[in-house]
C-alpha cells in the first residue's frame, strides 16, 4: 500500500469517528480502506483477509452509521461460526457505537441462558450478532424477526 489512509477521511458521523478515536484507531487497514467505502453505499460485498487485519472494523463501521437508531427491530445481521468470536465481535461493535447509546446490539449464542438473549431481543436489538444454531432455535421459538435485515 503506497499510503495509508486516516479514519479522519471517512464520511461519517461525528459519534462514529470519536468512537473510532476512542478505540486508537487513526490510520485504515487495507481490508477497511477497500471495503469500507463499498460498504457505505449499501452494496454487499465478500472480503477475505488474515486475522487481526481490521476485518469487524471493516463491516462494523459501515453496519454501525448505516442503522436507523429510531427503527427498534433488527436491522443487521452478523453470522459467527464460534461464541468466543459473537462475544469479540459484539464488543467491538459496542464500542463502535459507543457514541450512539440509541443503538442496541444483542449477542445470540449457545451457552448462554436463552431467556436473557429474547430479553434483549424484545428491547430492540438492531443489531444481531449470532451462531447459527442459536439463531435457528429463535426463528423456530419465534423470537427474532428477520424481515427488516
Amino acid at each position: 500500500m503506497d499510503t495509508e489512509k486516516l479514519y479522519t477521511e471517512l464520511p461519517i458521523s461525528q459519534e462514529l469517528q470519536q468512537a473510532v478515536a476512542r478505540m486508537g484507531f487513526t490510520h485504515m487497514t487495507e481490508i477497511q480502506e477497500k471495503a469500507i467505502p463499498v460498504m457505505m453505499t449499501g452494496a454487499d460485498i465478500i472480503a477475505k483477509a488474515p486475522t487481526g487485519t481490521g476485518k469487524t472494523c471493516a463491516f462494523g463501521i459501515p453496519l454501525v452509521e448505516r442503522i436507523a437508531a429510531g427503527e427498534k427491530q433488527p436491522q443487521a445481521l452478523v453470522l459467527c461460526p464460534t461464541r468466543e468470536l459473537c462475544v469479540q465481535i459484539v464488543e467491538d461493535l459496542r464500542d463502535l457505537a459507543h457514541f450512539k447509546p440509541e443503538i442496541k446490539i444483542a449477542a445470540v449464542y449457545g451457552g448462554q441462558n436463552i431467556q436473557r438473549q429474547i430479553d434483549d431481543l424484545k428491547k430492540g436489538a438492531q443489531i444481531i450478532v449470532a451462531t447459527p444454531g442459536r439463531l435457528m432455535d429463535h426463528m423456530k421459538r419465534h423470537t427474532v424477526n428477520l424481515a427488516k435485515v
